[in-house]
């Protein structure tokens, strides 16, 4: 997001709680909803842009109705696509989001605020933030959380989330990753933005496979993301001409972002956690394969919430899901996995941990990984798998097969052919 800069100071080092330890410091803004405006190295560079309150490294949601338009509230109509939309540092109309709580050791800071809806003139959101910085060496770990109390208890579709939103300075251009279909082996990165190359913007959408993304300047020293939850991202630079310089208030930025779709419930709680890593490229990827060791994503459990997956047609019970994904099926109706890389070497059988009765027809939709395009953009296609399976109401293992997928893939779908009920306690890749 950007927007008109504002005449106000909102960076001095009144509005800012600051930790710092041998390596880094950062500084979380208590006048924008605690976002971090300040991220460096030691005696180092601030990376982080603020050139609006759209900036930032902040958490960012999405949600129906689109457009969102309460009644007696005035809406930038440039920005009514977006819909429902609470942002941690405030409003474009320069209404800040609430600081509600905060604290800070040497280690740590917490922030809970509430959010301002991005496109409305000063409408909070009908929920609450709360962020954790957490130092680890040259690593910032965050653990973000949504806390909603919407009235509209609507069970809406699925969006797709920031994860959160990143922007750096203008030094921090070259967008960096590996999108690759052999992750944690060191094989060759890809530089998806550079200099002089007309890319950047709109942002480019693609798939790294080792769930890390980077922006790093001239000698490949930067700013890294990693989350385990996803493997979409975007990423990107705003003005071509400017690209390798700028400062904090300058309109030039980098962005990167990990995204996933999302069923946000009126009620729901939904936590996410990522890493930032400063330091130059084969460090941050070095961090990302030692995070990946401990973050295993094969095993997908509904005790309590629906562990990234979504639907297409499907309504369930809401949040907390109470041991399993209950839901009604129709023809055509999917259950979606989260957009995670999953090669074919390994990936043979999705288990189904599962109580339905009857007969249950559909297809496993592998979302094949077919690379980037010419504009570094991913790519992906179906691969349809035809499954028919029988239930007793009786808790049961069910198999599917899809070791007939001819590559990798980013993601699945079931897609039902018939109607029935289901209940689903935990799928294992």
């Amino acid at each position: 997001m950007t927007e008109g800069k504002s005449s106000d100071s909102y960076l001095t080092d009144d509005n800012l709680v600051f930790i710092e330890n041998k390596y880094i410091r950062i500084g979380a803004n208590l006048s924008l909803g605690g976002a971090l405006t300040h991220l460096s190295e030691i005696g180092g560079k601030n990376m982080i842009n603020s050139y609006d309150w759209g900036r930032q490294v902040q958490m960012s949601f999405y949600d129906h109705p689109v457009p969102f338009t309460p009644e007696g509230y005035d809406m930038a109509e440039r920005w009514k696509h977006i819909g429902w939309n609470p942002i941690q540092s405030g409003d474009v109309y320069k209404n800040r989001s609430k600081v509600l709580e905060y604290r800070s050791d040497e280690n740590e800071i917490y922030v809970k605020c509430i959010p301002m809806h991005w496109p409305l003139n000063n409408y909070p959101g009908e929920c609450t933030f709360e962020v954790w910085y957490r130092l680890d060496g040259y690593c910032v770990n965050v653990t973000s959380r949504l806390n909603n109390n919407r009235p509209d208890k609507t069970q809406h579709e699925a969006r797709w989330q920031e994860l959160p939103a990143v922007y750096t300075n203008g030094e921090w251009y070259k967008g960096v990753s590996y999108v690759g279909k052999k992750p944690f082996t060191n094989d060759t990165l890809t530089e998806l933005v550079t200099k002089n190359d007309g890319l950047g913007y709109p942002w480019l959408q693609f798939y790294p496979t080792e769930n890390w993304s980077a922006l790093v300047n001239d000698d490949n020293y930067g700013l890294g993301i990693y989350i385990p939850t996803t493997s979409f991202s975007k990423i990107g630079f705003w003005l071509e001409d400017k690209k390798g310089f700028g400062e904090v208030r300058d309109r030039q930025t980098g962005y990167v972002a990990p995204f996933a779709p999302e069923v946000l419930d009126h009620n729901i709680v939904y936590t996410y956690d990522y890493s930032l890593i400063v330091g130059q490229l084969d460090f941050i990827r070095g961090k990302a394969y030692e995070f990946n060791k401990t973050a295993s994503r094969r095993v997908f459990s509904f005790e309590h919430d629906r562990d990234h997956f979504y639907y297409k047609n499907i309504t369930d019970g809401g949040f907390p899901t109470l041991g399993c994904l209950d839901f009604d099926f129709i023809a055509d109706s999917e259950l979606k996995s989260p957009p995670l890389f999953m090669s074919n070497d390994e990936c043979k059988k999705i288990e189904l941990d599962a109580t339905f009765e009857g007969e249950m027809i559909g297809e496993v939709i592998c979302h094949l990984y077919e690379g980037l395009d010419e504009r570094h953009w991913g790519k992906t296609r179906d691969f349809i798998i035809p499954f028919q399976i029988m239930g007793d109401s009786k808790r049961a293992m069910h198999y599917l097969d899809v070791s007939s997928a001819p590559d990798s893939f980013i993601g699945f779908s079931l897609r039902f052919k018939n109607q029935g009920h289901i209940k689903i306690y935990s799928i294992k890749i």
